[in-house]
C-alpha cells in the first residue's frame, strides 16, 4: 500500500492571504543533548520543506545546544540534525504562522565504529553500499533469495543498520512470510525508534495477513505518540478504515488532511466515507479533491471517477 505525496501549494497560498505582514511567516526552535542530556554545540540543523516546493534552510545549534530557524512559511517540514561522533536524527512536523513551533528534542546516540561503516554503506561509498545496492537491485528484479542472502552478510558485519533490517520486512512481504516481516520491521524500529516508515509497514503486513485488531493497535499506539506527523495520521486511518471502524477511520484521516493537505489518498478515503453515510455534496468534493492532485494509484482514480459519474447527474 504506497502512500504518494503531490506537490502543493494551496495551503501556504490560502495562509498568505487576508493575513497581516507580520504574520506571514513562521519559525521552528528546538534543542539537541546527548542520551545523558548534555547538550550538543555546533550540531548541524538541516530544515527541508515537504509541501512541493524546493525550499531549504540549515541552521547550528549554540552553546545550550539550542537551535531556532524564522522566516519559515507554514506548512509541513522535516528536521534532520547531524554531528560528528553522533548518529543522525530526523522529523517531520508542520510549522504554523506565529510563536515559533517547538520541536521535540533530538537525543543523539554515539556513534560506534560500526555504525559509522554503516553511515558510508547509506552513502554507496564503500563495499558495504555496493553490497547494499546489489541487495535493492536484486529484490527490484525479484530474485528475493539472493537478495536476501545479500542482506544477511551485511547483517553479519554490522547489524545495527536499521535500513537494512527495514528492506529485509519489504522482501519477506514480498515473499509471503509474515512473521518474518514482522520481526524485521520491529527490529529496524527498535534501532531507529520513531522509524514512520517501518510502523507504517509493520501495519500493512497486520492487514494483509488478516491481523486488523493489531494493525489498528499499533497504529493507535504511534499515531498518538506523534500526532504532528500526517503520514501516521494516514496510517492510523486506513488501518481503521480497512477494520471497518469507520468513524475512527474518519478523524484520523481528518486530522492528516489539517496536517498535510498535499496527500491525496486521505480525500479518496474521505469521499468513499462520505458514500457509505450518503453525503453526496462531501463525497462529490471529496473525490473531485482527490482526482485534482493527480494521483498515481490507478486503482483509487479508477473508483473515484467511477463514483464521481454515479453521484454527478449527467449533463445533457
Amino acid at each position: 500500500m504506497k502512500r504518494i505525496l503531490v506537490a502543493g501549494g494551496l495551503l501556504l497560498c490560502l495562509a498568505l492571504l487576508g493575513t497581516p505582514a507580520r504574520a506571514q511567516t513562521g519559525a521552528a526552535r528546538g534543542r539537541v543533548s546527548s542520551e545523558q542530556g548534555q547538550p550538543i554545540v555546533e550540531a548541524k540543523v538541516e530544515i527541508d520543506y515537504t509541501g512541493g516546493l524546493t525550499r531549504k534552510y540549515e541552521t547550528k545549534t549554540n552553546k545550550k545546544g539550542e537551535f531556532i530557524q524564522v522566516g519559515m512559511p507554514p506548512g509541513p517540514y522535516k528536521f534532520t540534525v547531524s554531528k560528528e561522533g553522533y548518529q543522525g536524527s530526523f522529523i517531520e512536523l508542520r510549522v504554523n504562522l506565529g510563536d515559533p513551533t517547538e520541536v521535540p528534542e533530538f537525543k543523539l546516540k554515539t556513534v560506534t565504529a560500526a555504525q559509522k561503516a554503516a553511515v558510508a554503506a547509506a552513502a554507496g561509498q564503500d563495499e558495504v553500499g555496493s553490497s547494499f545496492k546489489k541487495a535493492v537491485e536484486l529484490t527490484q528484479a525479484g530474485q528475493y533469495d539472493q537478495a536476501e542472502a545479500t542482506y544477511k552478510e551485511l547483517l553479519a558485519k554490522d547489524p545495527s543498520i536499521p535500513e537494512v533490517h527495514y528492506n529485509l520486512g519489504i522482501l519477506y512481504r514480498q515473499k509471503k512470510d509474515t512473521p518474518a516481516a514482522e520481526a524485521a520491521f520491529l527490529k529496524a524500529i527498535e534501532l531507529r525508534p520513531g522509524y514512520a516508515a517501518a510502523y507504517l509497514q509493520l501495519s500493512n503486513t497486520y492487514q494483509n495477513s488478516g491481523q486488523m485488531a493489531k494493525a489498528v493497535e499499533l497504529m493507535t499506539k504511534i499515531a498518538a505518540d506523534n500526532p504532528g506527523d500526517a503520514k501516521l495520521q494516514f496510517g492510523l486511518g486506513e488501518a481503521a478504515f480497512n477494520s471497518g471502524k469507520y468513524d475512527e477511520a474518519g478523524a484520523a484521516f481528518k486530522k492528516a488532511a489539517e496536517l498535510d493537505p498535499s496527500l491525496p489518498e486521505v480525500y479518496y478515503y474521505l469521499g468513499t466515507l462520505a458514500v457509505t453515510q450518503n453525503k453526496v455534496a462531501e463525497a462529490v468534493a471529496n473525490l473531485e479533491k482527490f482526482l485534482s492532485l493527480n494521483p498515481k494509484n490507478e486503482q483509487f482514480v479508477a473508483t473515484a471517477k467511477g463514483l464521481l459519474g454515479a453521484l454527478k447527474p449527467s449533463k445533457k
